[in-house]
């Protein structure tokens, strides 16, 4: 089994995934945009039976960005940590910037593209689409 650990900036907030990850994607709407203070937010889909917390449970936050998006951050450095979509609850899209190491990752594909930033300019041969897919697999 595949095991991947991360943590947030200041380290208060640990976690260990247990699971081969299949989904990765790069989030260009205007809320993942601002949450990480970049052109696109990039995010594995974890099931939620595979994902443990090791440390720093008092230090997680979250809000409700949208009727169906909950945000999940560290209260002191601000690292996030992951979001929650309501209608998957049992999956976890952790943010890529706050897992350790190398992963190995499938391919990615970029979401939420007719939401893009105007001044970033995608320049890879990934797989694109304006909004949400209705469905993925992995190429």
């Amino acid at each position: 089994m595949d095991k991947l650990n991360g943590n947030c900036e200041c380290k208060k907030i640990s976690f260990e995934i247990t699971q081969k990850i299949k989904y990765f994607s790069h989030c260009h709407c205007s809320q993942c945009r601002r949450c990480h203070g970049s052109a696109f937010g990039s995010f594995i889909e974890v099931d939620k039976s595979s994902f443990r917390y090791s440390s720093g449970m008092k230090n997680i936050k979250s809000y409700s960005s949208s009727e169906l998006c909950r945000r999940v951050f560290c209260d002191t450095c601000g690292s996030n940590i992951m979001f929650l979509d309501e209608t998957k609850s049992d999956k976890y899209y952790v943010s890529v910037g706050v897992i350790n190491g190398d992963p190995e990752l499938p391919k990615a594909h970029h979401v939420f593209v007719g939401s893009k930033a105007p001044w970033y300019e995608i320049g890879d041969n990934l797989k694109q689409h304006v909004t949400y897919p209705s469905s993925f697999k992995n190429e």
